[in-house]
Order: C-alpha cells, then structure tokens, then sequence
C-alpha cells in the first residue's frame, strides 16, 4: 500500500511549517508565570506556561536556557509570541524577544511588568496585543504540505516489560517512515540508553558521531557519580520495575528500539535545532517533561510519546500521542493515551501494522486532530538544568 505523504500545515515566514497556530505568552522570568496565566485566562487561541528559571543562572547554564525559550517561540507550531519579563532578571525578555524575530520573522512583542506599572496593568496590555496576535492568526490558512517538512520526537515515559517488545519497536517503524519520506526523528533521554550506546553508534554516519555517542553517554554516568551514586539505583525507576523491567540495559534496549533501524546523522545539544535530515539524537535527560520540552525547542512539531504505565503528560506547543504498551492501561487511563499498541502482545497486529497506524495517525494531528493531552489542556514545560542557582 502506498504510502501518504501530505498533510495540511501553517506556512511560516522563515518558510518551517506548523501544524498548530497558537499565540504564545512566553513568561521569561518565574515572578512572570502567573501573569502569563492570567492573560491566557482572558484570551482564547493563546498557550502559556509554568516553570521556575530566568534568573540567578549564569555560564552554559544561562546559555541553555535561554536557547530553549527561543527556541519554544521560533516553534512553527506558534503563530506569534508576546514575551512577558519583569524587567529585572537575568533573561532580559527584550533580547528574547530579538532573537526569535531575528530567527523567524514571526510577529513578536515584548512586554514588562515593571516598565507597565504592575500586574494588573501587564495584564490588560498583554491581553490586548495578544488578541490582536489571535485575531491574525485566525486569518491564516493550511496548505498542503509534505512528510519531509516534519520532525517527530520520540520519546517513552513510564516503561513496562513490554514497552520493548509493542510500542518502542512500532514507534521505531515511524522513525524509519519519517527519515525515509525526507524527514526528521529526534531520539532523546541520554540516559535511557545507557547500555544500548554501541547499537547507536554502530550506525553513526561517520566516526565524529560515534565518538561522541560514547562522549555523552559517559558525561551522563560521570554526572550521576559526581552525586555519589550510580545511575542504576536511580534507573530503573520504582514503576518501571513493578513494571516488569530488571534492569539500566534492558530498559535502554527498549527505549533504543524508538530509533528504527536507519543511520544516526548528528547528535545535538539539548534544545539545538537538527542540521540535518534524518535520525537525530538530542542529548537530554530521561526526565520526561525536560526532554519533551528540549525536543519542542530543537523544532519538533509533533511528539510521539510511549507508556506502559500511564501518563497525562503533554505539551503547551507541540501535539503529544500518546501510545500504551498494553491493552490493560490503555483501557483503564483511556482518558489520557491515544493509541494501543498492546494488540502486538496480544497477537493480533504485528510491529509494522501498529507502526503504519502510528504513522496515519501523525498525518491526522498534523492535519488538525486533537490529542488527548491537548483536550486536556495538559501544558506541561520543564526546562533542564546544567548549573547551580546564584
């Protein structure tokens, strides 16, 4: 059967594409985050969200995070961005705001609590130009668009025994469609694939790349030493052992069966943006809101995210499908998984079958299909850090 490669998306100005058009409030500062929510509160078709950084960080720690709120805004998936700082933080919201401009030629403006007199005043001056930005943004019109445009970020939270044999090796499948129709596949979560590191780079393009597959798996243990442990009483965790996992290795072979089968092109920074078509491996840590987030910054527009325990977890920017490794979770959390991939367990599809249907189902929610996550409005946001609060 031949495949479909077309999907319905928004056209950017830097010429990405989206498969969502929302109106970002961007809080660059924690003091920011409840004003933001406010806003989102009173205007419809606008997204937004908690965490607690923006300042006291310094250093590559600073430099992350900053790359990661622009790299959330110069997300195709937003129309437009309204960046809200207090005025006073180390991530000075004007030079965000720049950045993204300067980036994707995207409608952006910035606005302070400080220079605006007070929560209340932000409120009722974001507000307005964010319904300006909604306003616009509805005016705009989905074009057909190709599979190559795309890229889809993987990723496996709450793992069980069979999380390698149903779900991981049929979303693997998908990775392979995706790099074959000219796309992008992010592989993330360094430290879920612990173990499994020499089938990775077995397929590196060349040896710079598999040299440096070894490089982060080995600054992921070093960091986990650095703390007095080993990460292997942190890994698996207490779910994914009740789960039915042993051991580091075994869940790591599993997460690994995510990548498919075809070469790993680069391996990226955590919220870098691929440079190339292909397999992509983003290094990042196996928490599941901090990796989702990095992908999404790196310019993932749609994320496949497998369970064999159960999750709610989604995204304020990018889609999450959410697939479950057996039919017994699917049906008890029906309220927050998309798709079942236990029918692999069971017999009654095989990995290419459950595979193929994961791929439809991308085309779907690019099209336009809501995800549970999104019905939810489970806006979850974590950025990842790599240095001390001063």
């Amino acid at each position: 059967m031949e495949l479909n490669s077309k999907f319905w998306g928004y056209r950017r100005k830097d010429g990405r594409v989206g498969v969502r058009n929302h109106v970002l409030i961007l809080p660059t500062i924690i003091c920011a985050t409840q004003t933001a929510n406010r806003i989102t509160d009173l205007v419809q078709g606008t997204v937004s969200f908690i965490h607690q950084h923006g300042c006291a960080q310094v250093g590559v720690d600073y430099e992350q995070t900053f790359r990661t709120y622009v790299g959330i805004g110069s997300n195709p998936n937003v129309y437009g961005v309204v960046v809200l700082g207090l005025g006073c933080e180390t991530h000075q919201g004007r030079s965000v705001a720049n950045e993204i401009a300067k980036q994707t030629g995207k409608p952006v403006e910035l606005v302070s609590i400080q220079e605006n007199g007070g929560t209340l005043m932000t409120i009722a001056r974001g507000a307005q130009i964010a319904a300006r930005m909604v306003q616009e943004a509805s005016m705009q019109r989905r074009v057909e668009c190709d599979i190559s445009e795309l890229i889809v970020a993987t990723e496996c939270g709450g793992s069980d025994a069979c999380s390698g044999l149903s779900a991981n090796p049929a979303v693997g499948v998908v990775s392979d469609m995706i790099v074959d129709g000219g796309g992008t596949a992010i592989l993330a979560e360094t430290s879920e694939i612990i173990g499994a590191e020499h089938l990775l780079a077995s397929r590196a393009v060349d040896d710079k790349v598999a040299k440096r597959v070894y490089e982060v798996i080995e600054a992921m243990e070093s960091k986990a030493t650095l703390m007095g442990v080993d990460i292997r009483t942190g890994n698996p965790t207490p779910g994914n052992i009740e789960g039915g996992l042993s051991s580091l290795e075994e869940k790591s072979l599993g997460a690994a069966a995510k990548a498919g089968t075809r070469p790993l092109q680069e391996l990226i920074n955590y919220a870098e943006h691929p440079t190339k078509k292909g397999l992509v491996w983003m290094d990042t840590p196996g928490q599941d809101i901090e990796q989702l987030t990095g992908m999404v910054a790196g310019g993932a527009q749609v994320i496949l995210f497998t369970s064999g325990r159960g999750t709610p977890t989604g995204s304020p920017i990018a889609p999450v499908i959410k697939i479950a490794t057996n039919s017994r979770m699917f049906e008890t959390m029906a309220d927050n998984m998309d798709m079942n991939a236990g029918t692999i367990i069971e017999g009654k599809e095989t990995v290419q079958e459950v595979g193929r249907r994961i791929y439809d189902e991308v085309l779907m929610v690019s099209d336009g299909k809501w995800t549970k996550s999104e019905i939810l409005k489970q806006y979850d946001f974590g950025i990842n850090r790599i240095g001390p609060t001063f």
